[in-house]
């Protein structure tokens, strides 16, 4: 099964749905699934890829536009990825992965013991702080 991402004039994703594979044939005259779904929904329709994230197909496979969109994501044509939401200001876009990272590593004994959150007051204060313990 295939999934499809529906966008608006914006390019940010709708809604995501099950659809058919590429390997069955597309309804003439449309020359794609996308195509078809688009038709019917008047909407921008871009497949994805449900067991992609971060650029690497967690099943072995071929990665397909870098992320699984979900809510607040949006599809960027120069990258044909989807890209997920900018939570904070400071956070970085990754081009290999198309996700945003902080511009601080976790701590070194960050784990499930030790969970850290991300703090943009304290790493705004000075630029050399931002994760904070649980």
């Amino acid at each position: 099964m295939a999934h499809y991402a529906f966008l608006n004039e914006d390019n940010e994703v709708l809604e995501v749905i099950v659809g058919k594979d590429e390997n069955h044939p597309v309804p003439t005259p449309h020359a794609s699934w996308e195509d078809y779904y688009a038709s019917i929904k008047g909407k921008t329709c871009k497949r994805c890829s449900y067991n992609t994230r971060g650029g690497e197909h967690s099943l072995g496979g071929t990665p397909f536009r870098k992320n699984y969109p979900g809510p607040d994501y949006t599809y960027d044509e120069t990258r044909d990825a989807f890209v997920g939401p900018k939570y904070f200001e400071s956070w970085v876009l990754n081009e290999e992965t198309c996700g945003y990272e902080a511009p601080l590593p976790l701590p070194d004994d960050a784990n499930e013991d030790n969970q850290y959150i991300w703090d943009e007051d304290l790493y705004q204060s000075d630029n050399t702080q931002g994760w904070v313990q649980k």
